[in-house]
């Protein structure tokens, strides 16, 4: 008799545990909370793409100093690195040998005019002569035609002392623009002016205005054209309102903006790129000739653009995905197509709607249909502003 009635508790409690535990376990997992995330609104406005090039710096000018005669360096009359005016005096070459060949030829012209006026005074005696008979026709016509030889003459010595008084003035060099000139590639005592010597033996160049020259694939080109230069003419894309934008190497943008000056003609077939060039004003002197930096082209303005933070898209095997919080409350996968990165927002191509809220924080607690208690934040963009 114990027995049975030991049996019939157990059984009683074991049925209790069957019915009580599972209650329990409901009442546990009815208690556990939405993940708490933070959503933006798709943002919507009229966004402007740009696009790069990859350029180098050059001045409006950048004149080569030329030894254009042969000789020793005696004299360096500027300091390295600084500005310089038209008509500075830079070099001096070694004038004497320049100064006898002058002499030389002035020697020449003296000796010439002397030919000149025998020759003159022979003609004026052989015409009276050749009138009374006296001597030949042909003795008058070589009397002639040595006296204009010897005008001739006069005129080369002439010439001649004019060359070696300009090769002469070729030994002071002087500064044909202003700008800033660079280091010199010749020391006073070397010899310069003739191959292996330094022919070129300094660079001057005008930066108030810096020359960005850039290139473009024809794929880029036919964007460009397409875009860019649509219903635009040549006139139309050298006026002020054709500006563009130029990044330094540290990745600032220049402060004043450019515009082109220069389409080439044709695309280049060994390298199957097209030449352009731009201006931009350099009145502080903080671009030299020689740096690389990136022209940015406003290319177009893509009308009422989707934008959303980077941080909201999710990326795997190459898919982009977003969560979207729809009116049950419940976070919803959705696939997005993105477009251009714009400082850290992804231009939403297809996908999203201007009214979607988008998990910007939790994305890693939620799953897809999972319920969330959503709190609506502004998002505020770390880019730097240039």
């Amino acid at each position: 008799m114990k027995t049975i009635t030991f049996l019939a508790r157990t059984v009683l409690v074991l049925t209790l545990f069957a019915v009580v535990l599972p209650s329990c376990k409901e009442e546990q997992k009815a208690v556990i909370p939405p993940t708490a995330v933070t959503v933006v609104s798709v943002l919507q406005k009229d966004v402007p793409i740009y696009q790069e090039y990859v350029g180098q710096t050059y001045g409006i000018f950048d004149i080569p100093i030329r030894a254009r005669v042969q000789g020793f360096l005696e004299g360096i009359h500027f300091d390295e690195g600084t500005r310089v005016k038209k008509g500075d005096h830079l070099y001096s070459i070694d004038p004497q040998p320049y100064k006898a060949n002058v002499a030389a030829k002035l020697s020449e012209i003296a000796q010439a005019k002397t030919l000149m006026v025998k020759a003159e005074n022979d003609l004026r005696r052989y015409e009276p002569l050749a009138e009374a008979n006296a001597v030949s026709q042909s003795d008058l016509d070589n009397a002639r035609a040595q006296y204009e030889a010897s005008v001739a003459q006069v005129d080369a010595a002439n010439a001649n002392y004019e060359l070696a008084n300009i090769e002469l003035g070729y030994t002071e060099i002087y500064s044909p623009i202003d700008g800033i000139i660079g280091k010199t590639k010749a020391k006073v005592g070397e010899f310069v002016g003739q191959n292996p010597n330094p022919v070129i033996l300094n660079t001057v160049s005008d930066v108030s205005s810096i020359n960005v020259e850039f290139f473009l694939s024809e794929r880029q080109y036919l964007i460009f054209a397409r875009e860019y230069m649509k219903n635009i003419d040549m006139k139309e894309v050298k006026d002020e309102k054709a500006k563009l934008e130029l990044i330094l190497a540290d990745g600032s943008t220049f402060v004043n903006k450019g515009k082109v000056i220069f389409i080439d003609r044709e695309i280049n077939a060994s390298t199957g790129s097209l030449l352009v060039q731009a201006r931009f004003k350099n009145n502080r002197g903080l671009i030299r000739p020689g740096q690389y930096a990136k022209v940015k082209v406003e290319i177009k303005v893509e009308k009422n653009a989707l934008l959303i933070p980077q941080s909201c898209v999710m990326e795997l095997q190459g898919q982009r995905s977003v969560y979207i919080v729809n009116n049950s409350s419940k976070a919803e996968t959705v696939q997005v197509i993105t477009g251009v990165k714009i400082d850290d927002y992804w231009l939403i191509k297809e996908g999203l709607k201007v009214t979607d809220k988008v998990i910007l924080d939790g994305i890693q607690k939620v799953r897809n249909g999972s319920i969330v208690n959503a709190k609506e934040v502004e998002y505020e963009s770390k880019a730097v502003q240039q």
